[in-house]
């Protein structure tokens, strides 16, 4: 019943019948473009850029448009776009995917709808998977584009920031999905604006868009950079904070549980570590290592706030008692415990940006694209990307034979009937290209080749630029091409001269894969433009697919038939079998890709905040007021802190201690000094006195001098704490599962505990904003630093575990302290015995 339905209404029919009405308007302009000569052609361009800017949309632009485009295409390349690549490039304007045969031209279809959105002078970004695609394409259809007078830029991996900065700047980018990530990730690490390479993400037009934006999804692209040098940081402020002395060195605020150096400790901070002044911007990371290291040894208590188990720190839940396995405490608190209990300081490695291509693609404000197999993943590109996908209709019908499945029952009589039938076909000459899913399996099949003696080409998808050149070639007579499946996409199998008489292409898939849409892929590579051509898939009941979804019932069926391993069945039950089982391996897929998706969007949420904050403070000349405001947020909240209950249990030499070590100088304001005052008059008596000392401060530098130094600390605060803060969340998504163990729901807790940390960290950024903003002493060759300078790197690359740093011996160590180097060891068992 269903079946009927869909077939009266079905959607993709009105989908079609509205793109060939557009084909038709466009058709209707073709003997106009034809008659006009180069010049005036190129013309239409500056003409269309005009009437864009004074209103017309691109919808009243495109019938015009697309025919001056398919005009120029016949003249500079010598293709003339079919109707039905009209019709995929006005599905690929209305921000949906086309889903194209292999071979009906997607590259040549793609010109029309990016040219017409490159009028608009906002920028177009052609993705495609690799940078030998993204380079052909860049060449052959830059000869169009730059023809109709329009700059086309190519964004590869090499090139250096101010090269990138002008391939953005075109009309027309072609680039890979990674790089385009990684720009964008970098652009928000930068200190100043004009640094940045990307502009705003208007139109992306992505080819093989299943491969980029469902096979890659779950793969988060991450830059990542070394912490390794904190680790020994953490080590020498443990080794200092364990000789201070309490009360004469810091104070410690039960209520705040914060705790504070005096100008005794601060002093023996600076003679400890050879400085002159411990609020210089230039030793930000010492004290902070020395506040979470004073903060560990005071307000962290061992078997209270955390457990020490099989040598990691284990965090206790203050309301639950349970262990947190999984979690840890951000802003460097965690390796602050771990220096003080001597235990293996965690992170050599961190992240400091990161980003799926999911929520990276969803930014543009029109997003399309196409490819030969997308309809059976239809439902995750409406849901997660809110595009459709629209089949277009074939140039001409599909002559094709596409064969029912052979099955049999071990994988050696698979195997030795796909190198006869090879044999076989290659005996008259006739191409054939054997598919194969995974590399040992193309091995195998090679080796059964060799024993034939038949030449042939092996091709893994490892060099792009061979790759390419074996699979145009695969159609000549007499190849024999093996390939896994994904090898060769966005090439053409052109067939050679006579093939045609040979019954076309042959295509030998060697097993199915668990997604139906890669089979799709494999079949289409035959019978392109209503070739001939001829596909067959061999199977065994050993193979994966099969023996996850119960062949033990069709081997015992085909033992009792007395079926041998030579003897194949064709039978429809077992091909709808496996197409069952494939769609629900893409279900399971499609799952684990949408869970993937809500916690990244927990973390994009947070992200999209913290970088509008950071292009703010970059492209805002004033940043007084958020200082400001930062400031007197921190003073309401410590002074609300200390003046809980009655009068009489008021803290006011806590907050005396509070403001002496973040705010004034000593003695600038005393406990004596708020006596008497409510808390609103404490804040602004407090307030009013720092802004006198920073009026101070702004006339002592110059105000170009005090904006410039607002925004070094605004941005080194922001970095710092959002790089730990990724790093922290990282943590928790890793150990976040198991708490599916107690009837809660992993995700719901994710995004509640990640809130809670979020605004923690927002307040953390406050906090070290207003102490340096009124204590940092300002240096006269004030520089914005990079803080996160990190690389890109592959996921699913192992990094390679780290030598043993050598040690330089800056002061007498005790042979029985921690090792400075951070190993956790004792110096006399580590670096001391060298």
């Amino acid at each position: 019943m269903a079946n009927i339905l869909n077939k009266i209404f079905d959607p993709n029919k009105k989908e079609v019948k509205k793109l060939t009405k557009i084909a038709d308007q466009v058709e209707a302009y073709a003997s106009q473009m034809e008659q006009l000569n180069d010049e005036d052609l190129k013309e239409k361009t500056t003409e269309f850029k005009e009437r864009y800017q004074k209103g017309e949309t691109l919808e009243q632009l495109l019938p015009e448009a697309f025919a001056v485009c398919r005009e120029a295409a016949r003249r500079v390349l010598g293709m003339y776009p079919f109707r039905v690549q009209i019709m995929g490039a006005a599905t690929l304007n209305e921000g949906n995917i086309a889903e194209m045969k292999t071979g009906e031209g997607k590259t040549l279809t793609s010109t029309l709808s990016v040219y017409l959105n490159a009028l608009t002078g906002k920028g177009v970004h052609v993705v495609t998977v690799n940078e030998y695609l993204a380079t052909r394409d860049a060449t052959e259809m830059g000869q169009l584009y730059n023809f109709l007078g329009l700059t086309v830029g190519l964004n590869l991996n090499s090139l250096s920031k101010d090269e990138k900065r002008e391939a953005y700047a075109a009309d027309i980018t072609y680039s890979t999905n990674n790089e385009l990530g990684f720009d964008y990730l970098r652009d928000n690490m930068v200190v100043y604006k004009e640094e940045r390479v990307q502009r705003p993400l208007h139109y992306a037009v992505i080819d093989e868009v299943d491969s980029i934006l469902i096979d890659e999804a779950r793969t988060p692209l991450i830059i990542s950079g070394q912490a390794g040098k904190t680790a020994q940081l953490y080590v020498q402020s443990n080794m200092f904070v364990s000789r201070l002395k309490a009360e004469e060195d810091y104070t410690y605020d039960e209520t705040t549980k914060g705790v504070t150096l005096t100008e005794s400790g601060i002093g023996k901070a600076e003679k400890a570590f050879g400085i002159d002044n411990l609020f210089d911007l230039s030793h930000v990371r010492l004290l902070h290592a020395i506040n979470q290291s004073l903060k560990a040894h005071v307000s962290m208590h061992r078997d209270v706030d955390y457990v020490v188990q099989d040598g990691e720190i284990v965090i206790v839940d203050g309301f639950t008692g349970r262990l947190m396995k999984g979690r840890r405490y951000s802003d460097g608190l965690h390796q602050a415990i771990e220096a003080k209990e001597v235990v293996d300081i965690q992170n050599e490695s961190m992240t400091m940006a990161t980003i799926t291509f999911q929520n990276y693609f969803r930014m543009y404000e029109k997003l399309s694209g196409m490819t030969g197999t997308a309809k059976t993943e239809e439902e995750e590109f409406r849901n997660i990307y809110n595009m459709q996908v629209v089949v277009i209709p074939t140039n001409k019908p599909i002559a094709r034979d596409d064969k029912p499945d052979l099955i049999f029952a071990t994988m050696n009589g698979k195997y030795s009937a796909v190198a006869a039938e090879i044999a076989e076909r290659h005996k008259k000459g006739q191409p054939v290209l054997v598919g194969t899913v995974a590399i040992e399996t193309s091995e195998i099949i090679s080796n059964l080749l060799d024993k034939h003696k038949i030449p042939h080409n092996v091709l893994n998808a490892k060099n792009h630029e061979r790759e390419a050149e074996i699979i145009a070639n695969a159609g000549n007579k007499g190849a024999v091409t093996i390939a896994t499946n994904m090898a060769g996409r966005g090439t053409d199998i052109k067939l050679g001269e006579g093939v045609l008489d040979l019954g076309g292409l042959a295509v030998i898939g060697t097993e199915r894969h668990e997604s139906r849409r890669i089979d799709n892929q494999l079949r289409g590579r035959s019978g392109r433009q209503g070739d001939p051509g001829v596909t067959q898939f061999y199977l065994s009941l050993e193979d994966d697919l099969m023996r996850r979804f119960g062949s033990d019932k069709m081997k015992a069926m085909m033992t009792r038939l007395g079926m041998d391993d030579n003897q194949p069945i064709q039978s429809g039950m077992v091909s709808k079998a496996v197409e069952s089982a494939q769609k629900r391996v893409e279900g399971n897929n499609f799952d684990a890709r949408k869970r993937l998706l809500q916690y990244d969007d927990v973390l994009r949420q947070q992200r999209e905040v913290i970088y509008k904050e950071r292009r703010d403070v970059l492209e805002t000349e004033n940043m007084r007021a958020l200082v400001e405001s930062m400031i007197q947020e921190s003073i309401e909240n410590i002074v609300a802190v200390h003046t809980q209950g009655d009068q009489k249990d008021w803290n006011l030499k806590s907050l005396e201690d509070y403001i002496q070590a973040n705010l004034l100088e000593e003695g600038a304001v005393k406990a004596s000094d708020l006596e008497g005052k409510s808390p609103e008059e404490i804040i602004a008596f407090i307030y009013s006195e720092v802004q006198k000392r920073y009026d101070e401060k702004e006339e002592l530098l110059t105000p170009e001098r005090m904006r410039e130094f607002e925004k070094v600390i605004l941005l080194r605060s922001i970095d710092t704490k959002w790089i730990d803060h990724i790093d922290a969340m990282d943590q928790l998504r890793q150990g976040i599962h198991l708490r599916a163990y107690g009837q809660t729901d992993p995700l719901r807790e994710y995004e509640q505990e990640g809130f809670a940390m979020f605004e923690d960290m927002v307040a953390a950024i406050r906090e070290d904003v207003t102490k340096y903003a009124m204590k940092a002493q300002i240096r006269s060759n004030l520089e914005r630093e990079e803080v996160a300078k990190g690389q890109a790197v592959n996921p699913k690359e192992e990094a390679a575990p780290k030598k043993k740093q050598p040690v330089r011996k800056a002061e007498n160590i005790g042979r029985n302290n921690p090792c400075p180097c951070g190993s956790g060891k004792k110096y006399k068992n580590c670096h001391g015995a060298e």
